[in-house]
C-alpha cells in the first residue's frame, strides 16, 4: 500500500482536527482556533509571494498572534518571515502505517475502550497535559468519524486519545497518559485500539503528528512500524 504524501495528512488533519472558521484573505488560508493550538491557528500561504502584511493583519483581527506553518515547497515563506524576525516552533514529523501492520496485535482485555463523548476523566488527564477546553472543543465539532479511546491501568482511568477517520485515513491526536501511569505500554495500547476501531469503520491507514523533540514518541510510533511521511514547521513572531 502506498503511504500518504505530506499535501494529503495536512487534509486529513484538516478535517479531524478542525479550526472554528477558515477564511481567504489575498492569498492565504486564515484560521481561527479560538484556543485549540497551533495547528488551527496557523495561516498557510496559497498564492506564492501573498504579501506578508496582509496575513499579520488578518491573524491579529481575530487577536491571534501571527503564527505560519511551513511546509514542504515553502522555502521562499520561510525565509521572509526569518527576515521579519519570525523564529522556528515545533518542527514536527507526519507519520503513517498500514492499518494491518497495527492491527496484528491487541491490547490487553479491558485496558481500553472506546468512548463518545470523552468522560470527565478523560478531560482531567487532558487538562493536566495541557489539553484544555479549546482543543476539547476541536474534538466537540469535527464531524468526521471520531471516537475517543480511554486507557485503563487496573480500575484506574489512565489515559486518553481522541481519533478522527477521513478520506479512509485515521489520525489520532491528543494522546495522553496519566504522569501516575508512564512506562507501562498503554499509549502502545491505545494506538492499537484506535487502529482496531477505525479499521472496523473501513479506515486502511493509521497517520499522525508529533514534534520532532518528542523522542519518546518518535520511537514509540516507529516501534509499532509507522514510517515518516512528511516534514512541517511553524514560524512565530518574536
Amino acid at each position: 500500500m502506498m503511504l500518504p504524501d505530506a499535501v494529503t495528512l495536512t487534509r486529513v488533519n484538516e478535517a479531524t482536527w478542525p479550526a472554528a472558521s477558515v477564511q481567504e484573505v489575498e492569498g492565504w488560508i486564515i484560521r481561527d482556533g479560538q484556543g485549540g493550538g497551533s495547528r488551527v491557528s496557523a495561516a498557510t500561504q496559497i498564492t506564492r509571494d501573498a504579501d506578508i502584511g496582509a496575513a499579520e493583519d488578518a491573524i491579529r483581527a481575530l487577536s491571534q498572534i501571527p503564527l505560519f506553518m511551513i511546509g514542504e515547497g515553502d522555502d521562499a515563506l520561510d525565509q521572509a518571515l526569518a527576515q521579519r524576525g519570525y523564529t522556528i516552533k515545533d518542527p514536527v514529523v507526519m507519520l503513517a502505517a498500514p492499518l494491518d501492520v497495527l492491527t496484528m496485535q491487541r491490547p490487553p482485555p479491558r485496558a481500553t475502550f472506546e468512548v463518545w463523548p470523552p468522560l470527565a476523566a478523560q478531560r482531567e488527564i487532558w487538562a493536566e497535559g495541557g489539553i484544555r477546553a479549546g482543543r476539547s472543543a476541536v474534538m466537540e465539532r469535527a464531524s468526521c468519524p471520531k471516537t475517543t479511546i480511554l486507557g485503563r491501568v487496573g480500575d484506574h482511568p489512565a489515559g486518553t486519545a481522541y481519533v478522527g477517520i477521513s478520506e479512509g485515513y485515521a489520525m489520532i491526536h491528543a494522546l495522553e497518559v496519566h504522569t501516575d501511569f508512564r512506562r507501562n505500554g498503554l499509549a502502545r495500547h491505545m494506538t492499537v485500539a484506535a487502529a482496531l476501531w477505525a479499521q472496523a469503520l473501513g479506515a486502511h491507514t493509521m497517520t499522525l503528528v508529533t514534534t520532532q523533540a518528542n523522542v519518546a514518541s518518535k520511537s514509540l510510533y516507529a516501534s509499532l512500524g509507522m514510517t515518516v511521511v512528511g516534514h512541517y514547521h511553524y514560524r512565530i513572531h518574536g
